[in-house]
């Protein structure tokens, strides 16, 4: 059973910098999954912001993010992080981190979910 969980979420200030967690656990490896976050705000539908490969050597993101947003991992952790920087109100959600195969991830329908961390960003 494939087993995630987030955290480092919070409370920041706009133009802070915040980087989440995501800790696989149990017989999950995230060398063998794509790794990729998602946030979901009221009102809006669940937004794909990213994913590293299960290899780790290649990355993707959402327009909306990239270079601002970085994905990374640590495999000794079994971990997979997401660092935001120059945060805005506008990102403030709940932030979920997802494992499936990497089409299916950056397709919006990973099999298997974290159950999220919220980040709050106040202007």
């Amino acid at each position: 059973q494939v087993q995630l969980a987030e955290s480092g979420g919070g409370l920041v200030e706009a133009g802070d910098s915040l980087r989440l967690s995501c800790g696989a656990s149990g017989s999950t490896l995230i060398s063998e999954y794509a790794m990729g976050w998602f946030r979901q705000s009221p009102a809006k539908e669940r937004e794909f912001l990213g994913v590293i490969s299960y290899s780790g050597n290649q990355t993707y993101y959402a327009d909306s993010v990239r270079g601002r947003f970085t994905i990374s991992r640590d495999i000794a952790k079994n971990t997979v992080y997401l660092k935001m920087n120059r945060l805005k109100p506008e990102d403030t959600a709940v932030y979920y981190c997802a494992a499936d195969y990497g089409p299916d991830v950056v397709g919006g329908h990973p099999r298997f979910w974290g159950k999220g961390t919220l980040v709050f960003v106040s202007s």
